[in-house]
């Protein structure tokens, strides 16, 4: 399918080929007709992106305090090229689209096949999109009209927080296609509304709607403007709809409110506010967010749990369908905001002056189009070194494929076919430039192509075992990133699984390759005496909604990332772990464990200390591991200086950062390519995996727990 797309890098907007994408759970598939291009917004993300690097940092100086202290942690090198990794991203642009449903997901009751819908979908021949940000478009409206739902609802919210009622005086600065649909909904609401804007044809619109309007290009002045229609009053109410970097907007809103009066910040300004202006008429600042309620919720957007009607009257969902019934009724007019519409194969007569652009509202028209999960990106006949039934698939393109996998495989004679994206947009990307054979969306066409010898799982973790699953039982071999389950019956599945296949099976335990970790494994020796090993993680803090910490998506840090200690410790005491004992800040073992320690005794009678931090400076080094054995002390600090006391022949190894993942894919390529064990023995995955769960099992009992 075709889809439009940006570069951050470069800013250039181009039409791409993509695998169409699947209809998921508690999604609708749609078949777009009509897209809206938000014309001020995406004005922004190609002016950005065409900006230089010194012009991105100055407008984004949060990012660059980040850059700054990566720096201070991995090294210049590896800084910069995640930053320009990040650079080299394609965005996918648009969020108004409309379509017609042509397949609906499990957990759907209220749409069937053939509905007419408008979505925040992209600029995309097919979308599929959760049911929440999905609404009906009555059989009255044209899809041209049903394709301002999304942006009208940005308007509306804004309404919303600046509660209008009936008689009062609403000034809309800004009068763009939010603007001029702001000013419209508060007029169908009995505001008199008095809109402001520089550009005379867009006020020329605004006042075929009975909106009384203000020009600062042609000298008025908008506060005693403002002041002289409201006769000395004020307003009660000010909604900005602009774009600008200028502080005049704000400080101008605080000046024309009457006292106590509520201003609503929808567009993107200046924020520089004088506490005088605010302080002394007792003003009420609200910034509204987006659609409305709901927006950025995981819970209410992806996983479809509605908010109650009588507590939260007016969500995004139930936003969109105002709006479509404000087009219905005729209350509010949208044909006449209709510059042109654009078929999408012509996309550049939209994008390619969208910076001079004086269009209001520019519709791309989408023709038929054959539905495919698969795009061909390198022809086989180019690609050399290739042999039957060596191919790899990547399952996953998000940022640990992007800016560590491939560039581990890259230089090996590793074959990768197929790359799965579950939107198609990433996974091309990097099809593109890692010289991958095919780009889909579709999991099962992988598992039934005979060319794909093994499968390489990075998707999000509740996926991992599922997915595990499907690839042993369709006799692939399996790598997937840690964790390998996030509960004992998921493992318990896998085991049943691997058990019936001939295939092999790998967890992403990538230190234990690192050549930091060999050099500690060599200097300890063959001798069995036990070890004492102290693993310090200065992880990091995530935020609570973020989804690691979604115990049934992420499995927590310790399940989904302290893992990879536990294994690693399992390599340098050569001995699988007995029992765990687990405590962690905080009274509650259902919540997040980011601050906890672990302590691990192995059945060769080593103990294995983890320290997983999230509490710590981000200046400080990620991760360090201390090892004592016989009178002799290892000390490895994040992984680019390893120091030996009391070893003869040994006492400082360094080099640039280096946690494994290359000899790791190295190995695994070799694996795939040549045959043989797996490159860490079965029944060591599946106890360091039981150990990640009775870490948790301990919290929650306040005990030591064993390790069947």
């Amino acid at each position: 399918m075709k889809q439009i797309i940006q570069s951050f890098k470069t800013g250039e907007t181009i039409l791409e080929d993509v695998p169409a994408p699947l209809v998921k759970r508690g999604q609708v598939l749609i078949k777009t007709t009509k897209s809206l291009v938000s014309l001020g917004t995406e004005r922004m993300l190609v002016e950005f992106g065409k900006s230089n690097l010194i012009s991105k940092a100055r407008q984004q100086p949060d990012k660059v305090k980040m850059v700054l202290d990566k720096i201070k942690t991995d090294g210049l090198l590896p800084t910069l090229e995640t930053v320009f990794n990040k650079l080299g991203e394609p965005l996918p642009l648009g969020y108004c689209n409309v379509g017609q449903v042509i397949a609906v997901g499990d957990d759907v009751a209220e749409f069937q096949v053939g509905d007419r819908v408008a979505s925040n979908g992209q600029h995309a021949e097919f979308v599929s999109i959760p049911k929440n940000l999905v609404a009906k478009i009555p059989d009255s409206i044209t899809d041209e009209e049903a394709a301002f739902t999304v942006i009208g609802s940005i308007g509306l919210q804004g309404i919303r927080l600046v509660e209008p009622t009936l008689g009062e005086t609403i000034v809309v600065t800004g009068l763009g296609l939010i603007g001029l649909m702001t000013a419209q909904l508060l007029k169908a609401n009995g505001c008199n509304v008095i809109g402001i804007d520089f550009d005379q044809s867009k006020l020329d619109i605004a006042e075929t709607f009975g909106i009384q309007t203000i020009n600062p290009a042609s000298g008025d002045d908008p506060v005693k403007t403002v002041n002289e229609l409201t006769n000395g009053i004020g307003a009660d109410g000010v909604i900005i709809t602009a774009s600008t970097k200028s502080n005049d907007v704000i400080s101008q809103a605080a000046q024309m409110s009457r006292k106590r009066g509520r201003i609503v910040l929808v567009g993107v300004i200046g924020l520089d506010i004088s506490r005088a202006d605010f302080y002394e008429k007792e003003l009420t600042f609200k910034v509204s967010c987006s659609y409305g309620p709901g927006r950025y919720d995981d819970t209410y957007e992806q996983q479809g749990q509605d908010y109650p009607l009588p507590f939260v009257r007016w969500t995004e969902k139930r936003n969109f369908e105002a709006i479509l019934n404000a087009i219905s009724t005729q209350a509010i007019d949208v044909k006449s905001l209709i510059t042109e519409i654009v078929d999408l194969e012509n996309y550049k007569e939209i994008y390619g002056e969208i910076g001079n652009s004086k269009a209001i509202a520019s519709i791309l028209n989408y023709k038929g189009s054959e539905y495919s999960n698969t795009v061909s990106i390198t022809k086989p006949e180019s690609k050399t070194n290739t042999s039957a039934n060596k191919g790899i698939a990547i399952i996953g393109a998000g940022n640990f494929t992007k800016m560590t996998m491939l560039p581990a495989f890259k230089g090996l004679n590793a074959q990768l076919e197929t790359i799965i994206s579950s939107g198609g947009v990433s996974g091309t990307a990097l099809a593109k430039k890692f010289s991958i054979s095919k780009s889909s969306t579709n999991y099962d066409d992988v598992l039934q192509d005979k060319s794909i010898n093994s499968v390489v799982i990075t998707t999000r973790h509740n996926l991992h075992a599922p997915m595990v699953i499907k690839g042993l039982k369709a006799g692939k071999n399996v790598f997937v990133e840690k964790p390998l389950a996030l509960n004992n019956e998921e493992l318990e599945n896998i085991v049943d699984a691997y058990k019936s296949s001939n295939n092999t099976l790998t967890v992403g335990f990538n230190r234990r390759f690192s050549p930091f970790a060999n050099k500690m494994k060599a200097v300890l020796g063959q001798s069995e005496t036990p070890i004492n090993v102290i693993a310090t993680m200065n992880a990091g803090m995530i935020p609570s909604n973020v989804w690691v910490h979604d115990l049934a998506v992420g499995g927590g840090r310790i399940i989904g990332e302290a893992c990879h200690f536990i294994d690693l410790i399992t390599y340098l005491t050569g001995s699988k772990v007995m029992s765990v004992c687990m405590n962690a800040m905080g009274t509650d073992p259902e919540a997040s464990t980011d601050n906890a320690t672990l302590l691990l005794k192995y059945e060769n009678g080593s103990t294995g200390v983890i320290n997983y931090f999230a509490n710590g400076s981000k200046s400080y080094a990620k991760e360090r591991v201390e090892v004592y054995s016989q009178e002799r002390t290892l000390v490895l600090d994040n992984w680019r200086v390893l120091k030996g006391y009391g070893f003869k022949g040994f006492k400082k190894m360094k080099s640039k950062m280096d946690k494994g993942h290359k000899a790791q894919f190295s190995l695994l390529t070799d694996q795939i390519n040549n045959g043989g064990k797996a490159i860490i023995p079965f029944e060591e995955l599946v106890n360091t995996t039981k150990a990640s769960f009775a870490a948790i099992e301990s919290l929650k009992n306040n005990s030591w727990i064993n390790v069947e």
